[in-house]
């Protein structure tokens, strides 16, 4: 942590007001369906990756069949440091960017990161669901918070996330709500669009490709 508390002193950060920020914005999230998720026609993957210091923000659209449908990016340069539990305020603005390219409107989205399986409520799937209205699902390889107990993740006493095993010898992954879903929808529409041998829902192994495709043709 102490690499972090560096990286507060040299960019200075005030913790304290992005923190109220999420505590404010967590009080915004929907933990319900805004639609009946088995009718989804189509679903996105939001990934980032780095150059130097700029950030790629890809969003790959597919359909309920898995064909893609669209790939948009954006690129923009990094004003906030990678601090844990502070994702959003690095990565938020380039996918909203590439949000706004869409040419198709998704159903719900699939996001690399936490929701309010965080821990002040607010992840990046919740900042992107809440800033473009839009139900997100937050998809996570390491958890920040909450105890696991028979693959239910709890925090302070609720039942915020899910570890699910979706690749036979790999560490589970954390499913939580990012906005405009429900727990259970979130968890049964990740396994509907997991396709072995893939750990990730296909959305977001397709957006990671998209967005490694994007970096390699930037450094040519």
């Amino acid at each position: 942590m102490e690499e972090f508390t560096e990286l507060i002193k040299k960019f200075k950060i005030d913790v304290k007001r992005f923190e109220d920020e999420q505590k404010k914005l967590a009080k915004l999230v929907i933990e319900k369906d805004y639609m009946d998720f088995s009718e989804v026609r189509l679903v996105a993957g939001c990934d980032t990756s780095t150059i130097g210091k700029e950030v790629i923000g890809s969003i790959v659209v597919l359909s309920e069949d898995f064909e893609v449908i669209e790939e948009k990016f954006s690129l923009k340069r990094a004003t906030f440091p990678y601090i844990p539990s502070f994702l959003a305020y690095r990565e938020l603005p380039v996918l909203i960017d590439a949000f706004h390219k869409l040419e198709n409107k998704p159903d719900v989205f699939f996001i690399n990161g936490h929701g309010t399986l965080h821990p002040r409520g607010c992840g990046l799937a919740s900042h992107f669901g809440i800033a473009v209205d839009a139900a997100t699902i937050g998809i996570a390889k390491e958890l920040l918070v909450g105890e696991v107990k028979d693959s239910k993740i709890f925090l302070n006493g609720k039942q915020k996330g899910y570890a699910l095993i979706t690749k036979e010898g790999s560490k589970p992954i954390y499913i939580s709500v990012g906005n405009k879903i429900k727990l259970s929808s979130a968890v049964e529409l990740t396994k509907k669009f997991i396709k072995q041998p893939h750990k990730l829902p296909e959305p977001l192994t397709l957006a990671h490709k998209y967005a490694n495709k994007i970096k390699e043709e930037l450094v040519r």
